[in-house]
């Protein structure tokens, strides 16, 4: 079966090459927009991993890893934080909310790629 990726961003130049790079990369792939909106998909579609934006319209990225990571059930989705917040405090922040990774924009999309594929692997 397909890993699941969800990629949760507002900013559609970040969210398209993102989900093409998925699905090339044979991943089953849903986008949110919203944080409001990521909190549904996560329980209706219940990915593997989440990439996630933290400055998003209503809910930030904080507040949706806090929310995963309160859920028994969810226990096993890995959390990736993408975003331009590059400051050593923001990513402390992130990494403090149990994420598994935080990645600065702008990135490479191979270096996404690999930060995927590893942490998929570990959890098969």
């Amino acid at each position: 079966m397909k890993k699941r990726i969800l990629i949760v961003d507002d900013e559609p130049n970040i969210v398209v090459p993102l989900e093409f790079l998925m699905k090339q990369n044979n991943y089953d792939v849903q986008t949110a927009g919203t944080g409001e909106k990521a909190l549904d998909l996560i329980s209706s579609w219940k990915p593997d991993l989440i990439l996630l934006d933290i400055m998003l319209p209503g809910i930030d990225g904080y507040e949706v890893c806090q929310k995963i990571r309160q859920e028994k059930k969810f226990n096993t989705i890995k959390i990736v934080f993408l975003s331009a917040m590059a400051r050593s405090i923001d990513i402390a922040k992130g990494m403090g909310l149990a994420a598994d990774d935080y990645i600065t924009k702008p990135f490479a999309t191979d270096f996404v790629m690999s930060k995927i594929k590893a942490l998929l692997a570990n959890n098969s």
